[in-house]
C-alpha cells in the first residue's frame, strides 16, 4: 500500500509549516494585501474551486482520506453496499401498512396500487437490513480487537443497507467508515459512522478508488444504479487484473438472478466462464463471513 509522506509532521522540522505561516500572515492592512491575488494559494477557497484546479482537487480528495486512514491505522476493509431504500424491518412493515391502506381507500387508482406493490417488495427485502447489521457485527467483533484495524467495515455512509452495516460495527464496538458523496438529494451520513472516519467526496472516481484500495471483500445487497456501479467497477478491476481478486458476495440469489443474467453473458460470448465465477451468492451473514475467512485465512484477519 502506498504511504504518503507528511513533511509538516516531521519531528523538529526547522521549517515553519503552512498552518503557521497562514496564521501569522497579515490580512487587509493595505489595498494590496486585501486583494484576493495576495492570499496564499492554499488559503484561497475561490481559487481552489476554479475549473482549472480540478486536478488539484482530485489529488486533495485522494490524499485527505488516505492520510486520515493511515493515522487511524486502517489496514484493510470489507466493503458493504446495498440500497438506501431498504429500511429496518419494522419501518418497512409500517410503510407497507400505510401503502396498503391508501390503495384500499382508492381501489381504482393505479399509482396507489403500484406503490403498495413496491412497498410489499421492499418489506420482503427488509430482512437484508438485519443480515447487513449482523455481518458487520461479526466482522468487527473479531477484526478490531486490541486496537487491530483490519477488515474495517466501509459503506457509502447513507441510509438503508449502509446504515445497517455501520450500525452493526458500532454495536460490536468497532470503527467503521462512511464514504459519502455530494448529491442533490443526498441525506446526511448515518449516525453510526465513526465520526473521525466520515468522509465526503465531490468526485465519484476518487470515492470509488477508496472503496477498493484496502478492500478484502465486496459484499453487495440488493440495490439500484449506485450498487450496480460499484459491483461492476470491482468486477471489471478483478477481471482485468488491475486489483487482486477478492470475494464478491451477492446477497439474495433470487433478486440478483432476476436483475442480472451472468449465464447469458457467458452464452453470448461477452465474458468467459471464469468471469462468471468471480461472484458468489449468499443468503446469511454467517455464510458470507465464512467465505471471507476461508478465502483469506484467520491469520490475515487477526484471529489467533
Amino acid at each position: 500500500m502506498t504511504r504518503f509522506a507528511s513533511p509538516e509532521r516531521a519531528p523538529q522540522s526547522p521549517w515553519p509549516g503552512a498552518a503557521e505561516e497562514h496564521a501569522r500572515s497579515p490580512v487587509g492592512e493595505s489595498p494590496q494585501m486585501a486583494s484576493a491575488s495576495h492570499r496564499l494559494a492554499y488559503a484561497d477557497p475561490e481559487f481552489l474551486r476554479r475549473p482549472e484546479l480540478r486536478p488539484v482537487r482530485l489529488q486533495l480528495e485522494l490524499l485527505k482520506a488516505e492520510l486520515i486512514q493511515q493515522e487511524q491505522g486502517i489496514e484493510s476493509t470489507v466493503v458493504i453496499f446495498g440500497s438506501t431504500r431498504i429500511p429496518e424491518p419494522e419501518a418497512a412493515r409500517a410503510r407497507l401498512r400505510a401503502a396498503d391502506h391508501a390503495a384500499a381507500a382508492a381501489p381504482d387508482d393505479p399509482e396507489l396500487a403500484r406503490r403498495a406493490a413496491i412497498a410489499r417488495r421492499i418489506a420482503a427485502k427488509a430482512r437484508y437490513y438485519d443480515e447487513a447489521q449482523r455481518l458487520a457485527a461479526l466482522i468487527s467483533a473479531v477484526s478490531q480487537r486490541n486496537g487491530h484495524r483490519h477488515y474495517v467495515v466501509v459503506t457509502g455512509g447513507g441510509p438503508g443497507i449502509m446504515e445497517a452495516a455501520n450500525r452493526g460495527a458500532f454495536v460490536a464496538g468497532g470503527k467503521s467508515l462512511g464514504l459519502s458523496i455530494v448529491l442533490p438529494r443526498e441525506e446526511h451520513p448515518n449516525s453510526y459512522v465513526t465520526p473521525e472516519l466520515s468522509f465526503q467526496f465531490h468526485y465519484f472516481a476518487v470515492r470509488k478508488m477508496h472503496f477498493v484500495l484496502r478492500a478484502r471483500a465486496l459484499v453487495v445487497f440488493p440495490g439500484g444504479y449506485g450498487t450496480l456501479d460499484e459491483l461492476f467497477e470491482t468486477l471489471t478491476l478483478i477481471q482485468t487484473r488491475k486489483v487482486h481478486r477478492v470475494p464478491v458476495l451477492l446477497f439474495g440469489r433470487e433478486y440478483w438472478k432476476r436483475i442480472l443474467d451472468f449465464d447469458a453473458l457467458v452464452e453470448e460470448g461477452t465474458i468467459d466462464p471464469p468471469d462468471r465465477d468471480l461472484i458468489q451468492f449468499v443468503e446469511t451473514a454467517e455464510a458470507a463471513w465464512t467465505i471471507i475467512r476461508e478465502f483469506w485465512g484467520d491469520a490475515d484477519i487477526g484471529i489467533a
